[in-house]
Order: structure tokens, then C-alpha cells, then sequence
């Protein structure tokens, strides 16, 4: 049955790269970021796939805008080798077929292997990386707990199945760490990891150093940073598409998607590129036609299929996370982790900024006693760095206010019990691992307590 399903892709393969019978026009400009074709205006639409036979080898590009003179094209290689006057022809829509034994392999944004472990056996059915988001009111609710293993979100910023979350970060503060740890968790079936526009070294550092034992129930899309913006754009949306294949097969499916700012990178290039007007901070306003389509695929699928658990990271740029995109993407979320620099600085990791974030079902996972706790103890924390000047400069004296002293001494136990190395063991049960750490000293700020 394998054979004959890898015989029917290669046939499918085949068609696709030379039609047996096709509409086609000439290459009638070629330019850095695009190249136009005349003759195809009347038999295309947006979105299509345009296949040019270069002296090499032959080529695909995707239709990103239609005029009586031709077509506009961006080609998915990063080096466009067609010429003047090269043939140019309709392509059949891209799809691929998931299947099981995709687990544990590296593809690229078309579905081609790059881990060297042979072709992929294609499944019973075709996808397409364009699919629409599950109707509303057929969704199933989010409603179920997860546990991460990660103690500081398990604590103030808990995750239920299904659910959509951003981690916010700028550079280096430790965002893909904390994206591994999440890698790792238990309670997922399958394991989706896009990595869009990542360095090239990263990505078997990641695959093997990383996930380790985990990479054999993880599929992985890589495009770097060095490929075209159109395989940046498409990584993602592969990613979804096979996110979706196992959640219609009732599975559990976390997808991590690293970083979903590169994607809106890209689809910024692709839509300058179609002639459209930037209108915020050089973004086109496809751009956030394009976030909010590719966000709502993830969550619950149907009732009585599985869910697609969704870690999508931004990268925030120059800190400021009232950008466009990160705004844009905060407003489409079911929550947002919030990695602050000034804590990575004090070398606690993860770096998460418990005030700032926040989970919008975390009510789905917290009984009324923890609700409660977590309440105070975001109080606490308040308090402890709204006083953090005045106690720099020697106001605070112990025992005028009990509540501030309350804080000094519990706090920097709080941050420690918060801190989690990348390889410790996942966190099993986070309250009473905190309730342990406040209880097991009982002289206040410890000497390797880092300091606020």
C-alpha cells in the first residue's frame, strides 16, 4: 500500500512539474523581489502557483497580483533563474498528504525532506496549507488543564488544551529556550514545531540537542532566515496544515511556532512587493488580514475530534510590545507570556513577567483556593517592585508596614521557587513545590535568593 501510495504522489509530482496540457505566457519582467508574465491575466487568481522551465531546473511562483498587462509572480527560490521570454504556466494548487509516519521528521515549507532519512510516505488524503479555521458555533470548548512543566506557568499563567498563546520577548532574552521546554511537555499526542526564519546552525541543535528523546512524536518544518520570503510565509501555514490532519484524527497536538513575527516579516515583502501601501511601520494591511487567518486555524477542532494547542512566539521589536504586529497578535490570542529583559539580567530564567501576563481561561484551571493564592501572590509581587526605589535608597524599615514586610520576606523566595533550569525535571505539581520552597526556610532572603 506504501508503494502504491508513493507511485501515485510521484505521478501527482510529475503532472505537476510538466502538465501534460496547460495555459502558459512569457516572462516579460523580472525584478529583485517578483517577476511578471503576460498572457495568463484571464486565467488566474490570486493565490495560484506559476511554473517557469529555466535551464536548470523548473521553478514555482505564487500570483500576488493580477492586471491587464500580466501577472505578477514571487518565486519560492531565493535565486530566480528564469529569463526574458521563458515559458511561464498554470500550476495545480500545492498540497500534501500527512500521515503518522511523518513523525520524527524535518521538512521543509513544500513538504520535502531534509533529514536524509528517505522520502516521506505520503497519506491516504491530500491537504492544502490554505485551509479555513473550523466554523464557530461547531467548535468544541477549551475548558481542558494542561500541565507544561514549566513552574512559573503552571503557577500564574496556566494553559488548557486548545488553547492560544504568545510568548512576547525581545532578542536573546531566552524565548526559544522556554519554547523547548514547552516542546517537551507530557499530555500532547504529536508535536508540530515550525521554525521560520531561524539560523541555520540552530536548527539541528534544536531537532537533536533539544528535543532529544521527544523528536520521535515531532514533526518539524524548517525554513531559515536565508530562504525567500515565500517559504517563510508558507512554513508556518504547512505547519497548520499538519497540526490539522492529526487534530481531525482526534489527537492532541501542541503546535510551536518560532517566530510567528518572522512570518508576518515575510508577508510584509510579499505584499510590498503586490504593490500595496505600507500604512504601520512599513506593513501592508494584508498583513493583518494574513495573522489573524492563520491564528484562528489552531485551538479545538469539531466536537468529537482533537485539539491544537498553539505556542506562538513574538519577537517583539526593540522591546516595544505595542507594535503593530505584537498588538495585532495579542488581540487574537486566548493569552500572552511576557519574557522581560530586566529579569533575564538577574539570570532568572524563564524570564517571565508574571504581572504582565496573563491567561484568559485560566479560570477553566484553577480551583477557588488557587485563585485565590495566585491573587495575593500577584499583590505581593506588586508591591515588592513598586517599592523597589524606595527601598534602594534605605526608606523601608521593617515593621511599619506589615503587608511590605510580609512581601520582602516572601517574594525573593517566590522568584527563586520560580526559577527553572532547561534541562531540570518537568514540574509535577507546582503549588505544593512552591508551598515547600516558602515553608523549607524560614529565615527570609536566602543567600543565593537573586535580588530584585
Amino acid at each position: 500500500m506504501n508503494a502504491l501510495r508513493q507511485l501515485e504522489w510521484a505521478l501527482l509530482e510529475l503532472q505537476q512539474s510538466a502538465p501534460l496540457a496547460s495555459v502558459s505566457g512569457a516572462i516579460s519582467e523580472i525584478a529583485p523581489t517578483h517577476f511578471r508574465v503576460s498572457g495568463l491575466s484571464r486565467f488566474v487568481r490570486l493565490g495560484d502557483l506559476i511554473g517557469v522551465n529555466s535551464t536548470r531546473q523548473s521553478q514555482i511562483g505564487e500570483v500576488i497580483r493580477i492586471d491587464n498587462d500580466g501577472i505578477v509572480a514571487k518565486p519560492f527560490d531565493r535565486q530566480f533563474a528564469g529569463g526574458l521570454g521563458s515559458v511561464a504556466y498554470r500550476m495545480p494548487p500545492l498540497s500534501f498528504a500527512p500521515d503518522p509516519s511523518w513523525k520524527g521528521r524535518v521538512i521543509n515549507a513544500l513538504g520535502v525532506p531534509l533529514d536524509r532519512l528517505g522520502p516521506l510516505i505520503p497519506g491516504s488524503h491530500a491537504v492544502s496549507a490554505e485551509a479555513e479555521a473550523p466554523p464557530a458555533m461547531k467548535r468544541a470548548r477549551v475548558h481542558k488543564p494542561l500541565r507544561t512543566g514549566v513552574r512559573v506557568i503552571d503557577l500564574f499563567t496556566p494553559i488548557c488544551a486548545g488553547q492560544r498563546v504568545g510568548i512576547f520577548a525581545g532578542s536573546g532574552v531566552g524565548k526559544s529556550t522556554l519554547l523547548a521546554m514547552l516542546a517537551r511537555s507530557e499530555g500532547f499526542d504529536t508535536v508540530v514545531l515550525a521554525l521560520v526564519g531561524e539560523r541555520g546552525r540552530e536548527v539541528r541543535e534544536f531537532v537533536e540537542d533539544v528535543l532529544g528523546h521527544d523528536r520521535e512524536r515531532a514533526i518539524t518544518v524548517v525554513s531559515t532566515g536565508d530562504e525567500s520570503p515565500m517559504m517563510r510565509r508558507l512554513a508556518p501555514k504547512t505547519a497548520m496544515a499538519i497540526a490539522e490532519y492529526f487534530r481531525d484524527r482526534g489527537e492532541s497536538v501542541l503546535l510551536v511556532v518560532d517566530s510567528i513575527t518572522r512570518f508576518a516579516h515575510a508577508a510584509r515583502e510579499v505584499a510590498l512587493a503586490a504593490g500595496e501601501p505600507a500604512v504601520a511601520r512599513g506593513y501592508a494591511p494584508s498583513v493583518f488580514t494574513d495573522l489573524p487567518r492563520l491564528l484562528e486555524r489552531a485551538g479545538p477542532g469539531e466536537e468529537g475530534s482533537g485539539t491544537i494547542t498553539g505556542i506562538f512566539s513574538v519577537l517583539v521589536d526593540g522591546d516595544d510590545h505595542n507594535e503593530p504586529v505584537a498588538d495585532t497578535i495579542r488581540s487574537t490570542l486566548d493569552g500572552h507570556i511576557v519574557l522581560n529583559r530586566h529579569i533575564a539580567d538577574q539570570s532568572r530564567y524563564p524570564a517571565v513577567d508574571v504581572l504582565a501576563s496573563v491567561s484568559r481561561l485560566a479560570h477553566c484551571v484553577w480551583d477557588p483556593e488557587e485563585r485565590e493564592l495566585v491573587s495575593k501572590l500577584r499583590a505581593m509581587i506588586a508591591k515588592y517592585e513598586d517599592t523597589q526605589d524606595l527601598r534602594l535608597m534605605g526608606g523601608y524599615h521593617s515593621g511599619q508596614d506589615p503587608g511590605l514586610d510580609q512581601a520582602v520576606d516572601l517574594v525573593p523566595k517566590i522568584y527563586d521557587a520560580m526559577r527553572q533550569q532547561a534541562s531540570a525535571e518537568p514540574s509535577a505539581a507546582p503549588f505544593r513545590e512552591l508551598r515547600d520552597m516558602l515553608k523549607g526556610d524560614k529565615k527570609g532572603h536566602t543567600a543565593n535568593s537573586p535580588s530584585p
